[in-house]
């Protein structure tokens, strides 16, 4: 994808986002030919918290916390979200992006979901805190409406899976890589573009930086990713940050070392002891939720310093 160019829009320039965009008290607004619904969300921070009867951590937000690296005591950041429609014909797809009003970094990053899909309320709420810390975030609907859902048999999982053309949801994050070069570039947001996946999405990082070669994304993290080819790692030009737990039999820790020696270019591993799979973004004790909150930071250290720093 020749990302080192703006790439044309598909859509009117009269409907670029640009970064003011969000700044109105918005509540829902519709385009022609162009769906767009606008909901004003509030302040939060980072700070996990367990919640009395529920079985699983969740965030506190509306608090005045150190938002930024380095940063103490300063108000995160205002976040706005915006469902979306990208691409034209079979390529159209549903989005939801996440978009830093106040202090917006100017970067952008692109976040595939595990198998539950990009409406799922804790891949919102990671992409929410993400986008607390100025930037702008974007989540396909890498499964064309039809996630997994908690409650199908299990014995119907690889059925489903294979229902999930490789190629169909490769050229989804195509579109939604080109619908973010597209309207961040014509925005003013000129910096190149950081992915992030969890599980199913983590390793479909490795399959989208194996295409890319540097063109459009500088960094990467990928969390305990799944079904990942060894060897797309040598046609990797950028670091990846791999963030797993050691009792993740989905992801074996010795793979992980594998990539990390062949991507080079800074990438790293890290492992946290006694943690399973999908501990970072679905925390389920009070013990995995300081791990997650310590996934996250090492997470916002890793983008800031490739986006950011060395961009």
């Amino acid at each position: 994808m020749p990302c080192q160019k703006r790439l044309s829009s598909a859509l009117p320039s009269s409907l670029l986002l640009p970064l003011n965009f969000f700044v109105s008290q918005i509540d829902h607004i519709k385009v022609t030919d162009y769906k767009v619904s606008v909901y004003v969300q509030s302040k939060c921070n980072l700070i996990w918290k367990r919640s009395s009867g529920k079985k699983r951590g969740e965030r506190v937000r509306c608090s005045a916390v150190g938002v930024g690296v380095g940063v103490e005591d300063e108000a995160c950041e205002l976040v706005n979200g915006v469902e979306l429609s990208i691409g034209e014909g079979d390529d159209n797809i549903q989005a939801y992006l996440f978009k830093a009003v106040k202090n917006n970094n100017g970067a952008g990053v692109l976040l595939l979901s595990d198998i539950f899909g990009f409406q799922d309320s804790a891949t919102r709420d990671f992409a929410y805190q993400v986008a607390c810390h100025g930037y702008n975030v974007l989540v396909p609907d890498l499964f064309r409406g039809d996630p997994w859902e908690k409650g199908r048999p299990k014995p119907m999982f690889e059925q489903w899976l294979a229902s999930q053309d490789p190629q169909r949801v490769a050229n989804d994050i195509a579109t939604s890589t080109k619908w973010m070069v597209d309207e961040f570039r014509a925005a003013g947001i000129s910096k190149k573009l950081g992915i992030i996946g969890f599980c199913f999405g983590g390793g479909r990082v490795i399959d989208v930086l194996a295409a890319d070669q540097g063109a459009c994304f500088s960094t990467a993290v990928s969390f305990y990713g799944t079904r990942m080819d060894l060897a797309s790692a040598s046609k990797i030009k950028v670091p990846v940050l791999f963030i797993s737990g050691d009792d993740d039999l989905l992801c074996p820790i010795g793979v992980l070392s594998k990539f990390e020696k062949i991507i080079g270019n800074g990438s790293r591993v890290v492992i946290f002891k006694g943690r399973g799979h999908a501990f970072a973004h679905r925390p389920g004790s009070t013990e995995e939720d300081a791990d997650a909150e310590q996934a996250f930071t090492l997470m916002r250290n890793w983008l800031h310093d490739g986006l950011l720093v060395n961009s």
